[in-house]
């Protein structure tokens, strides 16, 4: 996806939220659809993922020669009665 985006917007000045939300939004190809929006919310910085927080999220790769791109992050299975993990 960000490849299809970066191509789309090359040569064009990215002034504006609304350029680049227009851009980012016009970006298509068989069977990809995109939808953007502009998340004005303030999150905290330098929160550091632990361990254990990484080790729960459920990554899958389709190539294990090539561990640094090609990642599919898929919901959790849940391990409790109640659907809590």
């Amino acid at each position: 996806m960000f490849a299809a985006i970066s191509l789309n917007w090359r040569g064009r000045p990215l002034t504006t939220y609304e350029t680049i939300l227009e851009l980012i939004g016009a970006t298509t190809k068989t069977g990809l659809t995109i939808e953007c929006v502009l998340d004005c919310n303030s999150y905290a910085t330098g929160i550091k993922v632990t361990d254990e927080e990484l080790a729960a999220v459920n990554l899958t790769h389709p190539d294990d020669q090539n561990l640094q791109w090609d990642y599919t992050i898929r919901p959790r299975l849940s391990t409790s009665k109640n659907g809590k993990s």
